[in-house]
């Protein structure tokens, strides 16, 4: 019944969200005079990342987080719970900054609005760890089958980004969510955001080469996407003021999209006019008007579009904007695609059919920038209506995946995740030890002595204590060593010795300890490489605890039992 009402919490997300973005292109189409409104969208995005900024840091007071990597850390570090104001946030944002230009997509707002939804109400009617996690994936499975109007690639995208396990537990509540949330879009969705299209072309054996071909130029273009995201990211969040990175990226963006007017918003219709193969979309409101009609200005400016793309997008994050990168992974795909069939067919090379190449790149992006390769197949084979070119998607998918992964070994979702240790993935072991935490794992009762001490005071500490191990700290709590009860056994008999020896002289440094702030891949990888039992925590050099193999090897079973129960 929940998965249900979840697949129409992520169909009316989808609904709500493209209608409003849909009502605001309305408005500044309707209300700006033709002649004037290219030099408008300069000032466009910058009025809607202004908005934006503006309503998250004085009305949501709160961030809002990129959606997906926002699923996929709460499912890794926050038990599947997403905060409440994420159910209508990234609405209201992601409205702004799509509809006043900004350069992505709604499908990262509408998923994560979905698994906010789903995400409460498990918290509301007390869910486990494994059901609530079921209703992120089944949100996100709507969310992405409602845009689309693809059932099974909301489902092959929730088992193959959101982490979700394909089992029979799953399987039907995926399935149940995905079909709602498509009736749901059918009946309140005015429009498909890309239009029906059917294969014209078949699949023949001398085509194969170019298939392989265009896969990895998919797979450099990912990779590039890919490097490009990462560094703009890196150097927005290098300033030190949120109204620095709005007025740099807010002009940056608005000369981008003067420049190169496709680029405004999602790109839905320059990616149905390429499709079609109508290309004077490439000079409407366009500064280069007087260029319509040259082939070869074609060219350029296809190539301008994919090598700007992705400039334009993450500015558009950098500002402050909103958005998802699936949309512009789409634009970028089908570009791609476009440019490297009309250069066969231009040149003579080979003759090939350009609509049907320019979709099956689009699936070769999906796999190369989301690492996501049975996603962008699934989306492709629903979209055109059947699976008559299922080989070429195939091979593009696969070519591109194998040629990114040997520049960019995680997606632009989960890079972020995976530099901390966050990364939630299909593998158990990892995924169970992601959501351990060290700080619940510290045993305190451990007596410290002081690095002064004498082995007398030494010994009236070993009376009272029950541990074998005494942590040696200097006056400001900074751990200077460490004494095991079997190195000083020989000693606690030989009172004589008492005021001689001093503990300092009896202490070691050991080579392996840990912080609070390590995740537990890492502690558990300490532990296998010294094979000892018990490893300090400390922060900063001051002494904390202890973690014991015995006590993560519990808490792992017992988490381990706890994520698996059906």
């Amino acid at each position: 019944m929940l998965s249900i009402v979840v697949g129409i919490g992520g169909g009316f997300s989808a609904v709500i969200i493209k209608n409003t973005v849909w009502f605001i292109d309305g408005l500044l189409d309707n209300y700006i005079p033709e002649k004037i409104h290219t030099y408008f969208n300069f000032i466009f995005p910058i009025i809607g990342l202004s908005l934006t900024v503006f309503i998250i840091k004085y009305v949501i007071k709160r961030p809002v987080r990129h959606g997906i990597p926002n699923v996929l850390y709460s499912l890794s570090q926050r038990n599947g719970k997403i905060r409440r104001h994420n159910m209508f946030s990234s609405i209201i944002t992601s409205s702004l900054t799509v509809g006043f230009g900004g350069s992505v997509g709604l499908e990262g707002p509408t998923v994560a609005t979905g698994a906010a939804i789903g995400s409460n109400l498990a918290i509301l009617f007390h869910l486990e760890y494994k059901q609530i996690m079921l209703m992120l994936g089944c949100a996100s499975a709507a969310a992405m089958a409602a845009i689309f109007k693809a059932p099974i690639t909301g489902i092959v995208f929730a088992v193959e980004v959101i982490m979700i396990d394909l089992t029979s537990f799953s399987l039907i509540p995926l399935l149940v969510s995905s079909i709602t949330a498509v009736v749901t879009s059918y009946f309140f969705l005015g429009q498909d955001v890309l239009y029906p299209f059917k294969f014209e072309a078949t699949f023949t054996h001398g085509d194969l080469p170019w298939y392989i071909l265009l896969g990895i130029v998919t797979g450099l273009v990912s990779a590039y996407f890919s490097k490009v995201y990462r560094f703009i990211s890196e150097w927005f969040e290098g300033m030190s003021s949120e109204w620095k990175r709005l007025l740099i990226g807010g002009v940056l963006l608005g000369v981008i999209v003067l420049l190169f007017p496709p680029l405004f918003g999602e790109g839905y219709n320059p990616i149905n006019n390429c499709l079609q193969g109508h290309m004077g979309y490439l000079y409407d409101n366009s500064l280069f008007e007087f260029m319509r009609g040259n082939i070869y200005s074609v060219f350029v400016f296809i190539i301008l579009l994919i090598l700007v793309k992705i400039f334009a997008t993450s500015i558009t994050f950098g500002a402050g904007g909103v958005g998802g990168i699936f949309a512009p992974t789409l634009f970028m795909g089908v570009h791609t695609g476009m440019l490297f069939a009309m250069f066969l067919n231009t040149t003579g090379i080979h003759v090939v059919n350009e609509s049907t190449f320019a979709l099956i790149a689009m699936a070769g992006l999906i796999a190369g920038v989301l690492h996501a390769p049975l996603t962008g197949i699934f989306l492709i084979a629903e979209l055109t209506g059947g699976y008559k070119m299922f080989v070429p998607l195939m091979i593009v998918a696969s070519v591109s995946y194998l040629t990114v992964r040997l520049f960019v070994k995680n997606s632009v979702y989960t890079y972020q995740l995976a530099q901390r240790k966050e990364l939630f993935t299909h593998d158990k072991n990892k995924a169970v030890l992601s959501m351990m935490k060290v700080t619940k794992l510290i045993e305190t009762d451990f007596k410290p002595v002081n690095a002064d001490a004498s082995l007398g005071d030494l010994v009236k500490i070993i009376e009272v204590s029950h541990r074998d191990i005494f942590p040696v700290v200097d006056n400001e709590n900074h751990m200077r060593g460490m004494l095991k009860m079997d190195d000083i056994r020989h000693l606690i008999f030989r009172p004589d010795q008492y005021d001689k020896i001093k503990v300092k002289d009896l202490m070691y440094m050991p080579e392996y300890y840990v912080s609070s702030n390590d995740s537990m891949q890492e502690v558990a990888d300490k532990f296998h490489s010294c094979g000892r039992y018990n490893l300090a925590v400390l922060d900063e050099g001051k002494y904390v605890g202890f973690i014991s193999r015995a006590r993560v090897f519990s808490a792992y079973q017992k988490m381990l039992r706890h994520f698996s129960h059906d």
